[in-house]
């Protein structure tokens, strides 16, 4: 294997060229990014980055002579528009085509936008660098903003547009604030911290359109009739995995580049990481009975080997393991030694004021999950635990990190809910 190529130029990408530097691969490494900055780190574009106190020299995560001296052949500002896995090259939009032994896939994801959604002037969304210049701007004091979505990103801008003295307002269409990552009664919890601070936060309420004037946007208006002013619109109501460019290459999509549990994607070579990679995670699977396992002492059938869970994780500490782990199944695979399956702990923060919000593991979203605060209380900072079929599944922390990092290792080692509820005694 003498090249290897990497289409994606954040953090799974750097990572994944890192990675394979550090296990000796003396090839040569393209990066290929549609941006044209060197790699930067996306968590401050709604935070430091946003209020004003980091500047974009500040988030590089490296400097180009590190890139240098890392060998990387970079490609910025071009996007991969087309795979041929049989020939094993990427065409560009530029019209040129890199060959490769070796790809790693990390394009990452883009924002999803609201149905007529208009290119208005104050109507913005947020995911790049220039995406968060342009809104920094127009987050004046006393200028009036709303936010469509509260899920993570949606709050920690309106978090931002607070503190820099702006009236916020958010909205969101379920019942409560990222009700699909925490469930209904951490999400509001977590709401109530906005709330403190004079963000109205409006839950169960439908979007009917941005309404926008001559000068711009003037408001949101919503199905119920009602008119929510604005200068100032951010749409954060998710992302989408950047895999168009794969139509025809013959991997599988599916809300994200379908992978086994060692990252590998069926096709000869070619590997993903980060926000555009969907995989069977073992860590996660449930014990099930298993109908052809020979029956144990009491003639129950013997419990399978967990199969795991397919799952896809924004989040900045997945992206960072899982572009060093594609390439280095990558390189494994190819030296034809075992790949090593990628079983972590999903783990994510988010600053929104003075609270610093934790969550390690993954909410089952069953409606048998049991969710149980065992230190602090809602109103203020608190750990809460959430458990299916007997087993922990996650812990979220408001203010808490002391009291949240350790149940990360007791889902790595698969703990039981009883475990963790005695841990937590304990503690």
């Amino acid at each position: 294997m003498d090249h290897v190529v990497v289409v994606g130029a954040s953090l799974a990408g750097l990572r994944a060229c890192e990675q394979l530097r550090t296990s000796g691969f003396a090839g040569t490494v393209t990066l290929i990014g549609a941006e044209p900055h060197l790699p930067y780190d996306r968590p401050p574009l709604s935070k430091k980055l946003l209020a004003g106190e980091s500047e974009p020299d500040r988030i590089h995560l490296r400097k180009p002579t590190e890139l240098d001296t890392l060998r990387i052949d970079t490609r910025f500002g071009v996007s991969a528009v087309g795979l041929d896995t049989l020939a094993r090259r990427v065409s560009l939009d530029d019209g040129s085509t890199v060959p490769y032994d070796g790809l790693v896939i990390a394009t990452g994801a883009a924002p999803r936008r609201l149905p007529g959604q208009p290119d208005a002037a104050g109507v913005h969304v947020l995911r790049t660098l220039d995406h968060a210049l342009a809104l920094r701007a127009e987050l004046v004091e006393g200028r009036r903003v709303v936010v469509i979505g509260a899920g993570f990103i949606g709050l920690e801008v309106a978090a931002t547009a607070r503190t820099r003295g702006c009236q916020v307002v958010v909205l969101e269409g379920a019942p409560a604030p990222m009700i699909r990552g925490l469930g209904a009664a951490m999400g509001t919890a977590v709401a109530a911290v906005h709330e403190r601070h004079g963000v109205d936060v409006r839950c169960g309420v439908q979007v009917a359109a941005i309404e926008t004037g001559a000068s711009g946007v003037r408001g949101v208006s919503l199905v119920d009739g009602t008119l929510v002013r604005a200068d100032v619109v951010l749409v954060g109501v998710g992302v989408a995995p950047v895999t168009e460019w794969l139509a025809g290459s013959g991997l599988t999509v599916r809300d994200g580049v379908v992978c086994d549990e060692t990252l590998w994607t069926g096709a000869p070579g070619v590997y993903a990481a980060g926000d555009c990679a969907r995989w069977m995670n073992p860590l996660f699977g449930d014990l099930q009975p298993d109908p052809a396992g020979a029956p144990g002492p009491d003639g129950a059938a013997a419990a399978a080997a967990p199969a795991g869970e397919e799952m896809r994780v924004e989040h900045w500490t997945n992206a960072a393991e899982q572009g060093a782990a594609a390439a280095a199944n990558l390189l494994a695979t190819t030296a034809g030694e075992p790949p090593t399956p990628y079983a972590p702990v999903p783990f994510f923060w988010s600053d929104q004021f003075e609270s610093r919000i934790q969550f390690v593991g993954r909410a089952a979203g069953a409606p048998d999950e049991v969710v149980e605060v065992v230190a602090g209380d809602p109103s203020g900072p608190f750990v809460a635990l959430y458990g299916h079929r007997g087993r922990l599944r996650g812990a979220l922390g408001v203010s808490m990190p002391r009291l949240v990092m350790p149940y990360r290792k007791l889902l790595a080692a698969r703990a039981s809910w009883d475990e963790a509820i005695a841990h937590s005694v304990v503690t």
